[in-house]
Protein backbone atom coordinates (compact mmCIF):
# COMPACT_ATOMS: atom_id res chain seq x y z
CA UNK A 1 0.00 0.00 0.00
CA UNK A 2 3.02 2.03 0.20
CA UNK A 3 2.90 2.55 -3.44
CA UNK A 4 -0.46 3.80 -3.76
CA UNK A 5 0.12 6.00 -0.75
CA UNK A 6 3.02 7.71 -2.85
CA UNK A 7 0.67 7.97 -5.96
CA UNK A 8 -1.67 9.57 -3.70
CA UNK A 9 0.74 11.97 -2.32
CA UNK A 10 1.71 12.85 -5.86
CA UNK A 11 -1.98 13.95 -6.65
CA UNK A 12 -1.70 15.82 -3.27
CA UNK A 13 1.80 17.84 -4.32
CA UNK A 14 -0.84 19.48 -6.68
CA UNK A 15 -2.34 21.88 -3.68
CA UNK A 16 -5.59 20.21 -3.95
CA UNK A 17 -8.43 22.09 -2.34
CA UNK A 18 -9.01 20.71 1.89
CA UNK A 19 -12.78 19.51 0.04
CA UNK A 20 -11.08 17.20 -1.87
CA UNK A 21 -9.45 15.20 0.63
CA UNK A 22 -12.90 15.47 3.09
CA UNK A 23 -14.14 13.61 -0.35
CA UNK A 24 -11.25 11.16 -0.51
CA UNK A 25 -11.49 10.40 3.48
CA UNK A 26 -15.53 10.26 2.94
CA UNK A 27 -14.98 7.79 -0.27
CA UNK A 28 -13.13 5.15 2.26
CA UNK A 29 -15.40 5.14 4.89
CA UNK A 30 -18.45 4.24 2.45
CA UNK A 31 -16.63 1.83 0.38
CA UNK A 32 -15.26 0.03 3.56
CA UNK A 33 -19.48 -0.69 3.88
CA UNK A 34 -19.06 -3.14 0.76
CA UNK A 35 -16.19 -5.37 1.86
CA UNK A 36 -17.03 -4.71 5.50
CA UNK A 37 -19.99 -6.88 5.39
CA UNK A 38 -18.29 -10.10 3.09
CA UNK A 39 -16.55 -11.88 5.45
CA UNK A 40 -19.78 -12.14 7.75
CA UNK A 41 -22.08 -13.43 5.15
CA UNK A 42 -21.51 -16.79 6.46
CA UNK A 43 -22.06 -16.62 9.74
CA UNK A 44 -25.35 -14.82 8.94
CA UNK A 45 -26.79 -17.24 6.83
CA UNK A 46 -25.69 -19.89 10.36
CA UNK A 47 -27.13 -17.42 13.00
CA UNK A 48 -30.44 -16.98 10.97
CA UNK A 49 -30.99 -20.15 9.10
CA UNK A 50 -30.49 -18.87 5.71
CA UNK A 51 -29.23 -20.41 2.55
CA UNK A 52 -26.92 -18.84 0.81
CA UNK A 53 -29.34 -17.06 -1.78
CA UNK A 54 -31.76 -15.52 0.83
CA UNK A 55 -28.34 -13.94 2.47
CA UNK A 56 -27.09 -13.00 -0.99
CA UNK A 57 -29.73 -11.01 -1.96
CA UNK A 58 -28.23 -8.69 1.26
CA UNK A 59 -26.01 -7.52 -2.63
CA UNK A 60 -29.08 -7.97 -4.97
CA UNK A 61 -31.34 -5.62 -2.71
CA UNK A 62 -28.65 -3.09 -2.06
CA UNK A 63 -26.92 -3.20 -5.99
CA UNK A 64 -30.74 -2.69 -7.14
CA UNK A 65 -31.74 0.17 -5.50
CA UNK A 66 -28.24 1.92 -6.12
CA UNK A 67 -28.96 1.39 -9.54
CA UNK A 68 -32.52 2.41 -9.80
CA UNK A 69 -31.19 5.44 -7.64
CA UNK A 70 -28.79 6.65 -9.80
CA UNK A 71 -31.39 7.53 -12.32
CA UNK A 72 -32.69 10.61 -10.09
CA UNK A 73 -29.26 11.35 -7.96
CA UNK A 74 -28.29 14.19 -10.67
CA UNK A 75 -32.28 15.72 -10.05
CA UNK A 76 -31.43 15.46 -6.76
CA UNK A 77 -28.03 17.71 -6.35
CA UNK A 78 -29.01 19.63 -8.94
CA UNK A 79 -32.40 20.64 -6.16
CA UNK A 80 -30.59 20.88 -3.09
CA UNK A 81 -26.93 20.98 -4.33
CA UNK A 82 -24.38 18.94 -3.65
CA UNK A 83 -22.98 19.10 -0.14
CA UNK A 84 -26.70 18.26 0.95
CA UNK A 85 -26.92 15.51 -1.57
CA UNK A 86 -23.80 14.07 -0.24
CA UNK A 87 -24.88 15.01 3.60
CA UNK A 88 -28.86 13.08 2.85
CA UNK A 89 -26.81 9.90 1.24
CA UNK A 90 -24.79 9.52 4.41
CA UNK A 91 -27.44 10.24 7.05
CA UNK A 92 -29.09 7.47 5.11
CA UNK A 93 -26.37 5.00 5.39
CA UNK A 94 -25.88 5.76 8.99
CA UNK A 95 -29.80 4.89 10.05
CA UNK A 96 -29.90 2.14 7.70
CA UNK A 97 -26.40 0.26 8.75
CA UNK A 98 -27.45 0.70 12.03
CA UNK A 99 -30.84 -0.71 11.50
CA UNK A 100 -29.50 -4.03 9.64
CA UNK A 101 -27.31 -4.64 12.85
CA UNK A 102 -30.22 -4.62 14.97
CA UNK A 103 -32.28 -6.66 12.73
CA UNK A 104 -33.91 -10.10 13.90
CA UNK A 105 -34.10 -12.02 10.25
CA UNK A 106 -32.54 -12.24 7.06
CA UNK A 107 -35.84 -10.20 5.33
CA UNK A 108 -35.35 -7.81 7.46
CA UNK A 109 -31.72 -6.79 6.83
CA UNK A 110 -32.70 -7.15 3.11
CA UNK A 111 -34.82 -4.25 3.65
CA UNK A 112 -32.83 -2.09 5.68
CA UNK A 113 -30.17 -2.85 2.83
CA UNK A 114 -32.38 -1.39 0.41
CA UNK A 115 -32.50 1.95 2.51
CA UNK A 116 -28.57 1.64 2.68
CA UNK A 117 -28.21 1.47 -0.86
CA UNK A 118 -30.40 4.07 -1.58
CA UNK A 119 -28.19 6.33 0.67
CA UNK A 120 -25.15 5.17 -0.61
CA UNK A 121 -26.39 5.87 -4.50
CA UNK A 122 -26.83 9.44 -3.33
CA UNK A 123 -23.15 9.89 -1.75
CA UNK A 124 -21.23 8.28 -4.09
CA UNK A 125 -22.67 9.36 -7.41
CA UNK A 126 -22.30 13.33 -5.83
CA UNK A 127 -18.88 12.33 -4.52
CA UNK A 128 -17.64 11.28 -7.85
CA UNK A 129 -18.72 14.18 -9.63
CA UNK A 130 -17.75 16.71 -7.20
CA UNK A 131 -13.97 15.24 -7.02
CA UNK A 132 -13.88 16.04 -10.72
CA UNK A 133 -15.20 19.46 -10.88
CA UNK A 134 -13.30 20.85 -7.49
CA UNK A 135 -10.05 19.35 -8.25
CA UNK A 136 -7.43 20.87 -9.41
CA UNK A 137 -6.05 18.16 -11.43
CA UNK A 138 -7.23 16.83 -14.66
CA UNK A 139 -10.05 14.56 -14.66
CA UNK A 140 -7.74 11.53 -15.05
CA UNK A 141 -6.16 12.32 -11.90
CA UNK A 142 -9.12 13.24 -10.08
CA UNK A 143 -10.47 9.89 -11.20
CA UNK A 144 -7.45 8.23 -9.75
CA UNK A 145 -7.86 9.71 -6.46
CA UNK A 146 -11.31 8.15 -6.21
CA UNK A 147 -10.01 4.90 -7.73
CA UNK A 148 -7.50 5.23 -4.41
CA UNK A 149 -10.12 6.00 -2.11
CA UNK A 150 -12.05 2.87 -3.70
CA UNK A 151 -9.23 0.69 -3.22
CA UNK A 152 -8.09 1.81 0.26
CA UNK A 153 -11.79 0.90 1.21
CA UNK A 154 -12.64 -2.24 0.25
CA UNK A 155 -9.19 -3.47 1.12
CA UNK A 156 -9.31 -2.18 4.62
CA UNK A 157 -13.32 -2.87 4.90
CA UNK A 158 -12.77 -6.82 5.11
CA UNK A 159 -9.94 -6.92 7.35
CA UNK A 160 -12.25 -4.89 9.94
CA UNK A 161 -15.20 -7.05 9.45
CA UNK A 162 -13.24 -10.00 9.85
CA UNK A 163 -12.29 -8.88 13.57
CA UNK A 164 -15.95 -7.35 13.89
CA UNK A 165 -17.62 -10.25 13.18
CA UNK A 166 -15.32 -12.55 14.55
CA UNK A 167 -16.73 -11.06 17.84
CA UNK A 168 -20.65 -10.40 16.79
CA UNK A 169 -21.90 -10.74 12.69
CA UNK A 170 -23.72 -7.46 13.68
CA UNK A 171 -20.27 -6.20 14.66
CA UNK A 172 -19.29 -4.47 11.26
CA UNK A 173 -22.83 -3.08 10.25
CA UNK A 174 -22.77 -0.92 13.81
CA UNK A 175 -18.79 -0.54 12.64
CA UNK A 176 -20.48 1.21 9.51
CA UNK A 177 -22.74 3.19 10.85
CA UNK A 178 -20.01 5.12 13.42
CA UNK A 179 -17.57 5.22 10.65
CA UNK A 180 -20.17 7.42 8.23
CA UNK A 181 -20.83 9.73 12.04
CA UNK A 182 -17.43 11.00 11.56
CA UNK A 183 -17.81 11.18 7.78
CA UNK A 184 -21.43 13.40 8.50
CA UNK A 185 -19.05 15.46 10.85
CA UNK A 186 -16.38 16.32 9.04
CA UNK A 187 -18.69 17.23 5.23
CA UNK A 188 -20.60 19.57 7.80
CA UNK A 189 -17.77 21.12 8.76
CA UNK A 190 -15.64 21.44 5.99
CA UNK A 191 -18.01 20.95 2.68
CA UNK A 192 -18.75 24.36 1.64
CA UNK A 193 -22.18 24.99 0.40
CA UNK A 194 -21.39 24.91 -3.34
CA UNK A 195 -23.61 26.87 -5.79
CA UNK A 196 -25.92 24.39 -7.53
CA UNK A 197 -26.02 24.14 -11.44
CA UNK A 198 -27.78 26.01 -13.48
CA UNK A 199 -28.82 23.26 -15.67
CA UNK A 200 -31.87 21.88 -14.17
CA UNK A 201 -31.42 17.96 -14.31
CA UNK A 202 -34.56 15.96 -15.25
CA UNK A 203 -35.02 12.19 -14.23
CA UNK A 204 -34.96 11.38 -17.57
CA UNK A 205 -31.20 13.05 -18.58
CA UNK A 206 -29.40 9.96 -17.47
CA UNK A 207 -31.68 7.45 -19.56
CA UNK A 208 -31.27 10.08 -22.76
CA UNK A 209 -27.80 9.61 -21.78
CA UNK A 210 -27.62 6.17 -22.69
CA UNK A 211 -28.59 6.78 -26.70
CA UNK A 212 -25.36 7.50 -26.99
CA UNK A 213 -23.82 4.16 -28.18
CA UNK A 214 -20.47 4.69 -26.49
CA UNK A 215 -21.64 5.17 -23.08
CA UNK A 216 -24.50 2.39 -23.38
CA UNK A 217 -21.58 0.24 -24.65
CA UNK A 218 -19.83 0.95 -21.37
CA UNK A 219 -23.00 0.77 -19.02
CA UNK A 220 -23.69 -2.64 -20.85
CA UNK A 221 -19.78 -3.89 -20.40
CA UNK A 222 -20.05 -3.18 -16.89
CA UNK A 223 -23.41 -4.70 -16.29
CA UNK A 224 -22.05 -7.64 -17.87
CA UNK A 225 -18.48 -8.23 -15.61
CA UNK A 226 -20.45 -6.88 -12.49
CA UNK A 227 -21.77 -9.79 -12.71
CA UNK A 228 -18.57 -11.99 -12.66
CA UNK A 229 -17.40 -9.56 -10.03
CA UNK A 230 -20.56 -10.50 -7.45
CA UNK A 231 -20.07 -13.94 -8.68
CA UNK A 232 -16.40 -13.43 -6.77
CA UNK A 233 -17.08 -10.86 -3.66
CA UNK A 234 -20.76 -12.94 -2.90
CA UNK A 235 -20.60 -16.27 -3.47
CA UNK A 236 -16.79 -17.43 -2.81
CA UNK A 237 -17.48 -16.67 1.30
CA UNK A 238 -19.49 -19.63 1.11
CA UNK A 239 -17.68 -22.19 -0.59
CA UNK A 240 -14.47 -21.08 1.59
CA UNK A 241 -16.32 -21.21 4.50
CA UNK A 242 -17.67 -24.67 3.54
CA UNK A 243 -13.94 -25.72 3.58
CA UNK A 244 -13.58 -24.35 7.44
CA UNK A 245 -12.20 -20.69 6.77
CA UNK A 246 -13.69 -18.61 9.63
CA UNK A 247 -14.20 -14.46 9.59
CA UNK A 248 -10.80 -13.93 10.38
CA UNK A 249 -9.66 -15.63 7.30
CA UNK A 250 -11.98 -14.32 5.11
CA UNK A 251 -11.20 -10.72 6.40
CA UNK A 252 -7.44 -11.44 5.56
CA UNK A 253 -8.69 -13.48 1.91
CA UNK A 254 -10.21 -10.28 0.81
CA UNK A 255 -8.17 -7.73 2.27
CA UNK A 256 -5.03 -9.07 -0.01
CA UNK A 257 -7.75 -8.88 -2.91
CA UNK A 258 -8.35 -5.28 -1.57
CA UNK A 259 -4.78 -4.19 -1.56
CA UNK A 260 -4.31 -6.09 -5.29
CA UNK A 261 -7.53 -3.85 -6.31
CA UNK A 262 -5.91 -0.69 -5.11
CA UNK A 263 -2.44 -1.06 -6.67
CA UNK A 264 -3.57 -1.89 -10.30
CA UNK A 265 -6.30 0.92 -9.84
CA UNK A 266 -4.04 3.58 -8.95
CA UNK A 267 -0.20 2.48 -10.25
CA UNK A 268 -1.23 -0.30 -13.32
CA UNK A 269 -4.42 0.90 -15.43
CA UNK A 270 -2.90 4.82 -16.11
CA UNK A 271 0.17 3.42 -17.50
CA UNK A 272 -1.57 0.98 -19.41
CA UNK A 273 -4.03 3.47 -20.64
CA UNK A 274 -0.67 5.47 -21.63
CA UNK A 275 0.96 2.90 -23.45
CA UNK A 276 -1.77 0.56 -24.59
CA UNK A 277 -4.80 2.87 -24.47
CA UNK A 278 -8.12 2.69 -22.47
CA UNK A 279 -10.04 0.36 -24.69
CA UNK A 280 -7.32 -2.33 -26.15
CA UNK A 281 -6.47 -2.36 -21.72
CA UNK A 282 -10.18 -2.74 -20.91
CA UNK A 283 -10.73 -5.74 -22.82
CA UNK A 284 -7.44 -7.68 -21.76
CA UNK A 285 -8.15 -6.88 -17.99
CA UNK A 286 -11.55 -8.29 -18.13
CA UNK A 287 -10.32 -11.69 -20.57
CA UNK A 288 -7.59 -11.81 -17.78
CA UNK A 289 -10.72 -11.90 -15.33
CA UNK A 290 -12.84 -13.74 -17.05
CA UNK A 291 -10.18 -16.90 -17.41
CA UNK A 292 -9.42 -16.34 -14.02
CA UNK A 293 -13.07 -17.02 -13.06
CA UNK A 294 -13.10 -20.28 -15.24
CA UNK A 295 -10.03 -20.91 -13.39
CA UNK A 296 -12.03 -21.36 -10.08
CA UNK A 297 -14.43 -23.35 -11.10
CA UNK A 298 -12.32 -25.99 -12.43
CA UNK A 299 -10.03 -25.35 -9.20
CA UNK A 300 -13.36 -25.28 -6.76
CA UNK A 301 -11.87 -27.76 -4.56
CA UNK A 302 -9.21 -26.61 -3.95
CA UNK A 303 -8.72 -23.96 -1.31
CA UNK A 304 -6.09 -22.53 -2.21
CA UNK A 305 -6.47 -21.94 -5.63
CA UNK A 306 -9.93 -19.93 -4.92
CA UNK A 307 -7.67 -17.77 -2.02
CA UNK A 308 -4.69 -17.09 -4.95
CA UNK A 309 -7.40 -16.54 -7.72
CA UNK A 310 -9.40 -14.17 -5.82
CA UNK A 311 -6.67 -12.03 -5.21
CA UNK A 312 -5.49 -12.29 -8.69
CA UNK A 313 -9.11 -11.10 -9.81
CA UNK A 314 -8.53 -8.27 -7.50
CA UNK A 315 -5.16 -6.91 -10.08
CA UNK A 316 -7.78 -7.35 -12.71
CA UNK A 317 -10.44 -5.18 -11.63
CA UNK A 318 -8.61 -2.75 -9.94
CA UNK A 319 -7.66 -1.44 -13.14
CA UNK A 320 -10.65 -2.13 -14.86
CA UNK A 321 -12.21 0.12 -12.80
CA UNK A 322 -9.86 3.21 -13.38
CA UNK A 323 -10.26 2.43 -17.50
CA UNK A 324 -13.98 1.81 -17.44
CA UNK A 325 -14.28 5.20 -15.24
CA UNK A 326 -12.18 7.61 -16.73
CA UNK A 327 -13.67 6.41 -20.21
CA UNK A 328 -17.06 6.86 -18.56
CA UNK A 329 -16.28 10.46 -18.11
CA UNK A 330 -14.96 11.18 -21.72
CA UNK A 331 -16.79 9.14 -23.75
CA UNK A 332 -20.17 11.74 -24.02
CA UNK A 333 -20.72 15.09 -24.34
CA UNK A 334 -23.31 15.29 -21.71
CA UNK A 335 -22.64 16.61 -18.04
CA UNK A 336 -20.35 14.28 -16.20
CA UNK A 337 -23.00 13.87 -13.32
CA UNK A 338 -25.34 12.82 -15.88
CA UNK A 339 -23.01 10.34 -17.57
CA UNK A 340 -22.00 9.15 -14.65
CA UNK A 341 -25.46 8.64 -13.47
CA UNK A 342 -26.57 7.02 -16.34
CA UNK A 343 -23.64 4.15 -16.13
CA UNK A 344 -23.89 3.56 -12.32
CA UNK A 345 -27.44 2.86 -13.38
CA UNK A 346 -26.94 0.08 -15.69
CA UNK A 347 -23.45 -1.28 -14.13
CA UNK A 348 -25.59 -1.81 -10.34
CA UNK A 349 -28.24 -3.44 -12.16
CA UNK A 350 -25.25 -6.44 -12.87
CA UNK A 351 -24.15 -6.27 -9.62
CA UNK A 352 -28.11 -7.44 -8.26
CA UNK A 353 -28.17 -10.08 -10.60
CA UNK A 354 -24.55 -11.27 -9.96
CA UNK A 355 -25.25 -12.58 -5.89
CA UNK A 356 -28.55 -13.28 -6.96
CA UNK A 357 -27.89 -15.88 -9.67
CA UNK A 358 -24.59 -17.53 -8.27
CA UNK A 359 -26.27 -19.32 -5.68
CA UNK A 360 -29.49 -20.12 -7.44
CA UNK A 361 -27.07 -21.71 -10.19
CA UNK A 362 -25.14 -23.48 -7.23
CA UNK A 363 -27.84 -25.17 -5.98
CA UNK A 364 -29.18 -26.77 -9.04
CA UNK A 365 -26.87 -27.44 -10.37
CA UNK A 366 -23.00 -27.62 -8.34
CA UNK A 367 -20.61 -25.05 -7.44
CA UNK A 368 -18.34 -24.97 -10.32
CA UNK A 369 -21.98 -23.41 -12.87
CA UNK A 370 -21.55 -20.16 -10.83
CA UNK A 371 -17.96 -19.29 -12.28
CA UNK A 372 -18.92 -21.00 -15.37
CA UNK A 373 -21.47 -18.76 -16.35
CA UNK A 374 -19.66 -15.71 -14.39
CA UNK A 375 -16.72 -15.59 -16.83
CA UNK A 376 -18.90 -16.24 -19.62
CA UNK A 377 -20.57 -12.85 -18.92
CA UNK A 378 -17.40 -11.00 -18.66
CA UNK A 379 -16.22 -12.68 -22.15
CA UNK A 380 -19.52 -11.58 -23.65
CA UNK A 381 -18.53 -8.17 -22.01
CA UNK A 382 -15.14 -8.28 -23.93
CA UNK A 383 -16.67 -8.57 -27.12
CA UNK A 384 -19.50 -6.02 -26.77
CA UNK A 385 -16.35 -3.61 -26.34
CA UNK A 386 -14.13 -4.78 -29.27
CA UNK A 387 -17.67 -4.64 -31.21
CA UNK A 388 -18.50 -1.01 -30.54
CA UNK A 389 -14.51 0.22 -30.49
CA UNK A 390 -14.71 2.53 -33.19
CA UNK A 391 -17.39 4.71 -30.79
CA UNK A 392 -15.04 4.35 -28.13
CA UNK A 393 -12.04 5.11 -29.77
CA UNK A 394 -11.70 8.88 -29.16
CA UNK A 395 -11.57 8.83 -25.37
CA UNK A 396 -8.02 8.07 -25.45
CA UNK A 397 -7.54 11.18 -27.33
CA UNK A 398 -9.68 14.09 -24.96
CA UNK A 399 -7.29 16.68 -23.52
CA UNK A 400 -7.10 17.44 -19.88
CA UNK A 401 -6.41 13.51 -18.57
Amino acid sequence: MSQAAARVSEVESEKQPLVIWVLFFACIISFMGLGLVDPILPAIGAQMHASPSQVSLLFTSYNAIMGISMIFTGMVSSKIGIKWTLIAGVCLVILFSALSGSSSSISQIIWFRVGWGLGNALFIATALSAIVSLSNSGPLKSIILYEAAIGLGISVGPLLGGELGAITWRGPFYGVSVLMVIVLIALLIKMPNLPKSDKKISILDPLKALTNRGLFTLGLTAFLYNIGFFTLLAFTPFILAEMGLKEHGLGYVFLGWGIALAFTSVLVAPRMQEYIGAIKSMCWVLFLFALTLISMGIGVDSELWLITAVVIAGLFLGANNTLITTSVMNVSTVDRGVASAAYNFVRFLGGAVGPWLAPKLAESFNPRVPFYVGGAFVLIGVLSVWANKKHLSHVDHIEGH
